[in-house]
């Protein structure tokens, strides 16, 4: 009888322990995106270059301020077929470098149990063509009854992530490609 009620007090000590580590674990939700919005764009006299995504994913971590985004280069679509072949075979290498990652911290203090508008920074690691490098990125939080969406523009220099394009193309292709991202996250 009395190792029964010590069983008893075990099973509900176990229970009170793992109740304190799942408040506290997850007590601050994280957010998810399933369908971030990636626009490339890039301009030169002879011709403009534009592809979209709607297949990104990005989470949100509020307790550490990380925000994470993450693109299948191959999920970019563009107006031509070929240009979208060129795009992934000879300057993406999509088969080799299948993704775009960037894995930052939020500078600024954002509340996100408050509806707002938020100017913020993003210090982190932008991963292109399998080269990672430094950034800091700047965008917009929109939060409205707690759904948060995510505006950003910036841009990329081919170079800086080894992307080579011949001298041939020079003229087609800009140096510097313009990416927005939107994302509505749960």
């Amino acid at each position: 009888m009395k190792a029964l009620i010590n069983f008893k007090y075990l099973i509900i000590y176990s229970i009170g322990i793992f109740t304190c580590f799942y408040t506290n674990t997850y007590s601050q939700t994280n957010f998810t995106s399933k369908d971030v919005k990636v626009n490339l764009f890039s301009s030169t006299p002879l011709e403009d270059i534009k592809a979209e995504s709607k297949k990104g994913f990005s989470v949100i971590v509020p307790k550490n301020k990380q925000i994470m985004f993450q693109l299948g280069i191959k999920s970019l679509v563009f107006p031509r077929p070929l240009m979208q072949e060129h795009f992934n075979e000879n300057y993406m290498e999509s088969e080799k470098y299948a993704n775009a990652t960037f894995k930052g911290t939020i500078n600024e203090d954002v509340d996100f149990t408050k509806d707002g508008n938020y100017d913020i920074t993003v210090n982190g690691l932008l991963n292109v063509h399998g080269v990672a490098k430094q950034r800091i990125i700047a965008g917009k939080f929109n939060i409205v009854n707690g759904k948060i969406t995510v505006y950003s523009s910036f841009d990329v220099l081919c170079d800086d992530h080894n992307i080579k394009i011949p001298k041939i193309v020079f003229t087609k292709i800009a140096e510097k490609i313009n990416i927005t991202v939107n994302a509505s996250y749960n």
